[in-house]
């Protein structure tokens, strides 16, 4: 059998057309994971800098201050 040519463009037109109905749905899904990612990263890095002794991130305590 040969292949359509018309209807394998139609179906193409109708998947870009598909995808950019979408596209701001996914977009907003990008966003949502990135900047919950960067939530648990700067959640992370407060933990490290807090248990770290060394650590010029986490201030004087409050019995250092005493």
């Amino acid at each position: 059998m040969r292949r359509n040519p018309l209807k394998a463009m139609v179906n193409g037109f109708v998947e870009a057309f598909k995808d950019f109905l979408t596209m701001n749905k996914k977009l907003k899904m990008a966003r949502y994971r990135l900047n919950y990612h960067s939530h648990q990263l700067n959640k992370m890095e407060s933990l490290i800098a807090e248990n770290n002794e060394h650590s010029f991130l986490r201030g004087k305590k409050i019995n250092e201050v005493r």
